[in-house]
Parts: C-alpha cells; sequence; structure tokens
C-alpha cells in the first residue's frame, strides 16, 4: 500500500504552542485553541495580526509541536505491512506576514526531531501542487485535516480518502472514512 500523509495538523499537532500563544492573548482556548484564537483576532478586527502568527507558528515555533499520539506506531505498523508512507503538505516557503522564515526548513527540523527524517516529504506551494503531487505519487490513500482537500475535484479518483478529525469538528461523509485518532487510522488500515 503507498500511503500519503499531511503534515500540519495531520502528523504535527501545535496545541502546545497555540495554547500559550492563546494565553498570551488573554483568549480561553475552549475545545480548538486555533479555532479561538484566530476568532477572537478576527473579531477584533486584527486578521493582519492572524496571518502574521501563523508564520510563527508553521515556522520557529513549529519545534514546540508534538506528534499526535499514536502516530509512531502508525508508522510502524505501516513499516511491518510492507506499506510505503509519504508526508504532502500544502506550506509556502516564506510566511504571507510578517518575520521571514523557512517554513520549509522548520518543517525538516521537525520532522527529524520526531523521528521521520527517512520519510520521503513533498512541501508543495500551493493546493493545487500538493493534489498534484498525491496523484504523481500513486497512492493508494490519503490522510488529511481538511475535507475540502479530500473533496477537490483534482484529487485523484479511486484513492482512499481519510479525513483525521480529532476534535470531531466534521460530519461523515460518503467522500471519506473519517478518523477520530491515529489509533483508528491504524486499525481502519492494517486491522480492516
Amino acid at each position: 500500500m503507498r500511503i500519503g500523509i499531511d503534515l500540519d495538523n495531520t502528523l504535527a499537532d501545535y496545541s502546545a504552542p497555540l495554547l500559550r500563544l492563546c494565553a498570551l492573548h488573554g483568549v480561553d482556548p475552549g475545545g480548538d485553541p486555533k479555532l479561538a484564537l484566530r476568532e477572537h483576532l478576527r473579531g477584533a478586527g486584527r486578521e493582519n495580526e492572524w496571518t502574521r502568527l501563523q508564520g510563527e507558528i508553521y515556522g520557529p515555533l513549529m519545534a514546540e509541536a508534538l506528534l499526535f499520539p499514536g502516530v509512531a506506531d502508525f508508522f510502524r505498523r505501516s513499516l511491518a505491512a510492507g506499506s510505503e508512507c509519504f508526508i504532502v503538505s500544502h506550506r509556502t516557503r516564506q510566511p504571507i506576514a510578517g518575520e521571514a522564515h523557512d517554513l520549509h526548513c522548520s518543517a525538516r527540523h521537525w520532522l527529524r526531531a520526531v523521528g521521520l527524517a527517512n520519510v520521503p516529504v513533498h512541501l508543495e506551494e500551493s493546493k493545487s501542487a500538493k493534489v498534484g503531487r498525491i496523484r504523481s505519487l500513486d497512492v493508494n490513500c490519503f490522510i488529511d485535516d481538511l475535507p475540502e482537500l479530500l473533496l477537490e475535484s483534482a484529487f485523484p479518483e479511486g484513492v482512499r480518502r481519510i479525513l483525521f478529525d480529532p476534535g470531531n469538528q466534521h460530519a461523515d461523509s460518503h467522500a471519506w472514512r473519517r478518523c477520530r485518532s491515529w489509533r483508528s487510522v491504524t486499525s481502519e488500515l492494517f486491522e480492516s
């Protein structure tokens, strides 16, 4: 099996840096600190600050992100099953606003730090390039946290779609299998 996996908010859990930013901005994180912080800043007319903070989160603050629980076991199981895994992410090289950081470099450093340096990684600068890469890798399955990517009209037909939804924010769909944890993803792919 050839498995494609998104990086941000699928493998990388940004809860720690987001909770710290919520505290810094006096925001109650509720169940989703990213959503709470974004809505707080947008509601205060500070959209530019939210855009700048995203560059920090996916840049230097990525070092504070953790692997979602169960990811390491997923990779062990996929290796044991003879599967090939590929990380495919939509990530610009530089932030849209704020201080310049090499966001690709931040991602690669983080992947090394969490023990995923041997997994091939493709960092694409647009959503269409990401979908094109998924197609060119000829994967059987793709795991992503964004329903809109899985529903993209150019998304390759016949690819099994798994929506990673740890916050239980999305509805079930005939277009994907929804999994709330990596344990569930592992079970879906290697135990069914």
